[in-house]
C-alpha cells in the first residue's frame, strides 16, 4: 500500500467510528477543542491530526489507538464497552456469559 491508501483508510476509519457513536463531525470538532469543521477536514482528507490530537480523538471516542487502527474490527467501541462490563462480573457471571455468547454464535 502507498501513503495515499493509508491516509484514505485513516480518514474513512474516523468517519466509521464517529458514525457508530452517532456523533456529528461538528460536535466532535468542538468537543476536542477545534473549529467546527476540523473533523470534516480530516474525513475529507484535507488534513491529518498530529499525534496529540489523534490521542484526543481516541479518548473522545473511548477507544485505544490500537482499536482505531484495527480496521478489521467494525465495532471497537461496543467491544470495549462489553469488555469493560465483563471486568465487573464475578467468575460465575463470566462463565455464564461465555456460555451464552457461544450459544448465540452457534445458532447463526
Amino acid at each position: 500500500m502507498n501513503n495515499h491508501t493509508y491516509k484514505k483508510q485513516f480518514c474513512n476509519r474516523l468517519t466509521q467510528l464517529r458514525m457508530t457513536k452517532n456523533i456529528s463531525a461538528r460536535d466532535m470538532s468542538l468537543s476536542i477543542g477545534f473549529c467546527a469543521s476540523y473533523i470534516n477536514k480530516i474525513e475529507n482528507e484535507k488534513t491529518l491530526p498530529g499525534m496529540n490530537t489523534f490521542f484526543d480523538i481516541c479518548e473522545y471516542l473511548q477507544i485505544t489507538p490500537y482499536e482505531y487502527f484495527n480496521i478489521g474490527e467494525p465495532l471497537p467501541v461496543e467491544i470495549a464497552i462489553a469488555v469493560e462490563e465483563m471486568h465487573h462480573m464475578s467468575k460465575e457471571q463470566l462463565v455464564r456469559m461465555i456460555a451464552f455468547m457461544k450459544d448465540i454464535n452457534h445458532r447463526q
